[in-house]
């Protein structure tokens, strides 16, 4: 009987609701981040301190990114087709909004400075990518970059031909002008 009187100081029954009421909102925030994104990369933080944390959420917000840190378990809910389970370490995950590369760029580049946060794999278009993949998609050249390439290299054509074309006349001018200083 003196269990009975004593039970609620050694199971705090009245939490119970509350952690199951905070874990279904964690879980449907997840579910509205995962709707937005175009991009998500999964980072492993162990080790990292407090301060490098903020620091790369301000980074992510500053190009329209969002790291979010929840257990595996509330993880794996939202990620039905990632076996979020085999991810090692402790599980991040940056949610990108602006376009597919710039989750993985920031991270990658904030990885080269803090060790400690290491790139364990991604979803890009549903697919599942290995953290090397991930590290591919953040090497390759933005959007932007990307287009002026490509505007470059259809202009170069139109350029040699306006080149090839001012030859001659430029070639018969210099005659003409090496002739006039002959006389």
């Amino acid at each position: 009987m003196l269990f009975c009187l004593w039970s609620h100081r050694f199971f705090n029954y009245q939490n119970y609701g509350n952690n199951k009421r905070k874990k279904t909102r964690i879980v449907k925030e997840l579910k509205e981040k995962f709707d937005k994104q175009k991009s998500i990369v999964f980072i492993d933080y162990a080790g990292t301190s407090v301060q490098n944390l903020t620091t790369l959420r301000r980074n992510l917000r500053e190009t329209g990114n969002e790291l979010k840190i929840a257990k595996k378990t509330l993880i794996s809910r939202v990620f039905k087709d990632v076996d979020v389970s085999g991810l090692e370490g402790q599980v991040g995950v940056v949610f990108g909004y602006e376009d597919e590369t710039s989750s993985s760029k920031n991270v990658y580049e904030f990885t080269k400075t803090h060790k400690s946060i290491k790139i364990l794999g991604g979803l890009l278009e549903g697919n599942f990518f290995e953290a090397s993949d991930v590290i591919k998609l953040a090497k390759l050249p933005s959007k932007d970059e990307l287009l002026g390439q490509l505007v470059g290299i259809l202009n170069a054509p139109i350029s040699n031909f306006a080149y090839v074309l001012s030859g001659p006349t430029s070639q018969f001018v210099q005659v003409l002008n090496q002739i006039k200083s002959k006389k």
